[in-house]
């Protein structure tokens, strides 16, 4: 039998025994929630991404939009009454990688979604000062001129389709006529205006 001495005098049993104490403890904390409907089920009314907001969800990711926006509404008073509803689990099954986070040097865009018009959005990543004089947010006009790739659309929907997202064939045939000209300002507004509005609409 080792004693607690010796496990804290030996490097090599005490790096082992803390990862095993660690995947234990993870497998207990993490497995469950594979099970629960309330994280594995769709809140009503939640649909997978059109082609158009896809696309504009990872441009969303390439420009690194996540490094100052959350989109994790946090169950408390603050948060709920300048933001809406928490944010759960639900809502979030279909995004691959999901986007939570408490990161806030910008406001909180999980129920931006129907807030403001389209035009108000494009104003706004193409000069966010004209809108918002405080805001330390970068523009981005070239988001204006630069073109979504339709077949790059759809071979990411039918990633997507490989883990779960419920596409049929008819809709990654779609995302060729649906984002055929548009460019990735018009994606990026329509991703944007899609947040938080399932369980807006389900309520």
């Amino acid at each position: 039998m080792i004693s607690h001495e010796q496990i804290e005098k030996n490097v090599g049993w005490m790096a082992l025994l803390i990862v095993l104490v660690v995947a234990v403890g993870g497998l207990v904390e993490i497995v469950p929630l594979f099970n629960q409907r309330s994280t594995t089920e769709p809140v009503k009314g939640l649909k997978p991404y059109t082609p158009l907001q896809l696309a504009g969800r990872d441009v969303y990711i390439r420009e690194g939009c996540y490094n100052c926006h959350s989109q994790m509404i946090r169950p408390f008073r603050a948060e709920t009454e300048r933001y809406g509803h928490y944010s759960v689990a639900g809502e979030f099954v279909y995004d691959h990688p999901f986007q939570w986070g408490s990161k806030r040097t910008g406001p909180d865009l999980h129920r931006v979604g129907g807030r403001y018009s389209d035009d108000w959005h494009r104003a706004h990543l193409r000069q966010p000062r004209d809108l918002v004089p405080e805001s330390n947010m970068p523009a981005y006009p070239y988001l204006e001129k630069a073109k979504v790739d339709p077949p790059t659309v759809a071979a990411r929907m039918r990633a997507l389709r490989m883990i779960g997202v419920p596409y049929a064939e008819e809709d990654i045939q779609a995302a060729f006529k649906d984002t055929a000209g548009k460019t990735e300002e018009d994606a990026l507004v329509a991703y944007l205006q899609g947040l938080g509005t399932a369980l807006k609409s389900a309520r």
